[in-house]
Order: structure tokens, then sequence, then C-alpha cells
């Protein structure tokens, strides 16, 4: 086994049939580990994430935004029973140790490359364990080595008037200065809510912005996030809402789904945030937490978030 730096590997490896990973980011949550990889290719990685959920047992979902994969794996061991075509690629162990999270990736021919040379390029990995190259008929397995991280995510409402302003537009400036800060800045998402509310702006929006952070950086981030809603906010009305983790409770989509069909009161949303854990916090007014809180639910299901329900 050879163990190299991202930088090792680069100096060491500049064959043409390497195309390194952009980036590589893990979050953990318990037993749970969400991988986020910035693939060097665009729709062809596709082939990746079904080859993942086909071979992988651990591999519980996976899905493709552009170049960007995101794995939801448990932590674990798979048999993996390696075929040409078939299964030809996969992940076969995932744990966390400490801070760090150890991801072993095995694949035959240019899958192995991808699990052993590619990511192991990639922004974000400390190390990678290298046992075998790949290439050719040959299987190709590395431990990809990267920092423990926390999700965290912040829904964001009333931040516009009637006259003026944009809450999604707000939203995605205050993730692109504090990506400039250090914070991973991972996915602006909007959700639709009831288009009926009489005390809407216009097109009645909430805003989830997700982030993975160091442990112990979440704090500093909700702080951060406030600071930069009050300078830019024009309503009194703004407030957030902040969930840790990678799971959505149950109760919190329910939430997210009856704030897209009906009217919800203050009072509800306090009620349902204290149950599932959540915090709301004012930056000029409590009304903006209903809709916050409500992008929280709906975050992680993007084509539902954006339906209109009348």
């Amino acid at each position: 086994m050879e163990i190299l730096t991202p930088n090792d590997l680069k100096d060491k490896f500049r064959d043409p049939w390497i195309a390194p990973y952009q980036k590589v980011l893990t979050m953990v949550d318990g037993d749970m580990v969400e991988i986020v990889e910035y693939h060097p290719c665009i729709s062809g990685s596709q082939w990746m994430i079904y080859q993942y959920q086909h071979s992988s047992d651990i591999v519980l979902k996976a899905r493709r935004d552009g170049n960007r994969h995101t794995f939801l794996v448990k932590t674990g061991r798979s048999n993996l029973s390696l075929k040409p075509s078939l299964h030809a690629a996969g992940i076969e162990e995932v744990s966390v140790v400490g801070d760090e999270v150890r991801v072993v990736h095995a694949g035959l021919a240019g899958a192995g490359v991808g699990a052993a040379m590619c990511r192991g390029m990639a922004e974000g990995v400390k190390r990678v364990e290298l046992q075998d190259v790949g290439g050719g008929s040959k299987v190709g397995r590395a431990t990809v080595v990267t920092p423990r991280l926390k999700k965290v995510v912040i829904g964001i409402d009333d931040t516009d008037t009637k006259d003026e302003g944009a809450t999604w537009t707000l939203a995605h400036n205050v993730g692109v200065e504090l990506a400039k800060h250090g914070y991973e800045y991972l996915d602006h998402v909007t959700v639709q809510l009831y288009p009926h509310n009489p005390n809407k702006t216009q097109n009645c929006v909430g805003i989830a912005l997700v982030f993975a952070v160091k442990p112990g950086q979440k704090d500093d981030l909700v702080r951060e996030v406030v600071k930069l809603l009050k300078k830019g906010t024009l309503s009194d009305k703004t407030a957030i809402a902040v969930l840790e983790g990678i799971e959505i409770p149950k109760k919190l989509r329910y939430y997210g789904e009856a704030a897209k069909k009906s009217m919800i009161t203050l009072e509800t949303a306090e009620k349902v945030a204290n149950e599932v854990g959540v915090e709301l916090i004012e930056v000029t007014g409590s009304q903006g937490k209903i809709g916050a809180l409500a992008a929280l639910g709906m975050y992680n299901d993007v084509e539902e978030a954006v339906k209109v329900y009348y």
C-alpha cells in the first residue's frame, strides 16, 4: 500500500487517462455519511451514479446534479462482486475514525482509475491509501481520506418588500460571501410556498442554503448569516431556521408540504420547530420563521420544492 497526498499524486502521475475530480467532501451524522463529489465530466458521470447504486448495498441514495455527485451511505462494508459492465465500480467500505472519513472505492478498468487516481487528486482530500492503480483489465482500489464535516441547512424568508428586493438573490449572495471565508456553500434551493398567502410580497418562496462545515463551526456560520442578512434585508419580518444533520425529520417534511398548500400560523411553525429540534432566529422579525422552516422541510427534493399548488 502506498500513501499519497493529492500533490503527490499529481507529481507522480501525469498520464493522459487521468482526469482529476475537482473536490470531495464528506459530512457525518451518526452512522450516515453524505459524500459530495465534483466530477471532471458532466452527464457522462451519470454512469458512476448507476454503478454505485447497483453494486454497493451501503449506498442508500445517489444522484447527480450537473457534475456534482451526492451519495448517501451508511458506515460498514459491502461485499462487492465486480463484473465488467454489470457491476464495474462501487464503494467497498465506509468508516469514520476520529476527525477523518475513510471511503474505500474499487472499480474495473476506467472505474478503477477513478477510484484510485482521479478522486485522490481532488481538493478536500487529505490523502489516498493506494492499494491498486487500476486501468485496463485490472482492479483499482483506494481508500480516500477526507476531513469529517457537518451538514448545516439554513432556511431564510421575508427579506424583500412588495416593491423591491428578492430573497433568492440576497440568500445566494450570503452563501457566496460565506464561501470566501472558508465555509463550503453546497446548494441554494428555492421552495415555492402557498401562492394565495395574503401576506406574501410577490412569488412567495423560501430559500434553503446548504453548507458543509467543520465541527464547531455551526454557531459562527449562523452568526455570519444573521449579520449579512441584517445588512442586506429590506424587510422587518426576516427570520432564519437552522437544521443540523443529514436527515430531515418526517414531521418537518410534513410541515413543508403543508406550507406549500395552505396557510400556516407562526404558533404552528414554532411548535414544529421545537418538536424537531430546529432553531428559529429572528433577524428583523418573526413572520419569516414560517417560510424559513418550510424551506428546510423541502430542500432535498428540488422537483417537489418548486411545484405550485393552487
